[in-house]
């Protein structure tokens, strides 16, 4: 039995087949989520012979890091490898002046949306992350580190509203079990209109980030084939009625690739196509991967779009680079790691 992943609920019924106390879940729980041991032995409040029982059926994990990188600017990039030899990118971001530590967590290995220039889609798509797999992403970063995560994106990896199920047990795990806000934590998808549709009905607090990447049908479907089957116009109908139900302001993503989608023509055509929806722009210029040719804008170029966006009333902001001098790029280190072991 893997103890990582476990509600209390579900360690308090472990501890009745045991012939312990309620006690004993409450602190093994501890020992997990808030000082994220990786073994029994080190959950020294309990005794010996009772860790020794627990060991019998127990483990607290079985993921281990197969890669790690480490960026100048603190951004830390981990290849999380699970029992069946599959693995996964997962992100600890750091921003100077802020508390906030971010893991930036994957919901699939490989992805089926393919977007272009993504280079995790390029490997296809293998299978759904259980809630456990998805979790154990933060738990491995907060063991290797020390640190408490504090805001999780769910934006690593994969389609997250194509893994609907697994990736709102994670949630419901990381709110209650990790204790953080609902409001820290950000899912992004690619516009799968059905998913939208359900985290509308469930009314969440968390907040929704759309990955648009274009203002129209034809610019879109070139880079996001998503968009064949759900198209620009229903998903901003989609989205329209989520903010309707849930009275939250969604972001929008936009990677801004050099010559495609960062001329001044489309900025305003984006303005309008936003302009009656209560949204957050996010600009993030594009991260060159060595699958395709795309390359990112002139900082001029990048500006000028944030203006005319900024003209139509909408908060824009320019994300962050980090952890530029490593594989930065989502899917890069994975692939890399693939290609080495062919």
């Amino acid at each position: 039995m893997i103890l990582a992943g476990l509600r209390l609920s579900e360690l308090e019924d472990l501890m009745q087949e045991l012939k312990a106390t309620k006690f004993r879940a409450k602190q093994i729980h501890n020992w997990i989520y808030f000082k994220s041991v990786s073994n029994i032995d080190e959950m020294t409040n309990l005794s010996k012979d009772f860790r020794e029982e627990l060991k019998k059926i127990a483990t607290v994990t079985e993921t281990k890091i197969k890669l790690k990188q480490v960026s100048k600017d603190g951004t830390i990039k981990y290849l999380v490898e699970y029992p069946d030899g599959e693995c996964v990118e997962t992100v600890l971001m750091r921003f100077d002046n802020r508390a906030n530590l971010t893991a930036c967590v994957s919901s699939q290995v490989g992805c089926a949306v393919n977007c272009s220039f993504c280079a995790t889609g390029k490997g296809g798509f293998k299978r759904n992350l259980t809630y456990q797999e998805i979790i154990e992403q933060v738990l491995t970063i907060q063991r290797d580190t020390g640190l408490k995560v504090t805001n999780i994106v769910f934006m690593g990896q994969g389609e997250p509203l194509l893994n609907l199920e697994n990736m709102l047990k994670a949630l419901e795990i990381f709110n209650e079990d990790f204790q953080i806000g609902a409001r820290r934590i950000t899912i992004s998808t690619s516009g799968i209109i059905p998913g939208i549709e359900k985290l509308a009905n469930l009314n969440l607090q968390s907040t929704l980030a759309i990955s648009l990447h274009a203002p129209n049908h034809e610019l879109r479907k070139e880079i996001m084939p998503i968009e064949n089957k759900y198209n620009i116009q229903d998903l901003k109908k989609a989205l329209k009625n989520y903010i309707e139900k849930t009275g939250r302001r969604i972001t929008i993503e936009y990677i801004l690739i050099h010559g495609f989608n960062d001329t001044a023509p489309v900025a305003k055509e984006l303005a309008y196509l936003l302009k009656d929806l209560k949204c957050n722009i996010n600009l993030i210029p594009y991260n060159s991967v060595i699958e395709n040719d795309y390359k990112k804008p002139s900082n001029n170029d990048i500006m000028k779009f944030k203006y005319l966006l900024e003209h139509s009333g909408k908060k824009v902001t320019v994300r962050l680079e980090r952890g530029a001098d490593i594989d930065a790029a989502c899917g890069q280190l994975r692939g890399k790691n693939i290609k080495n072991n062919e």
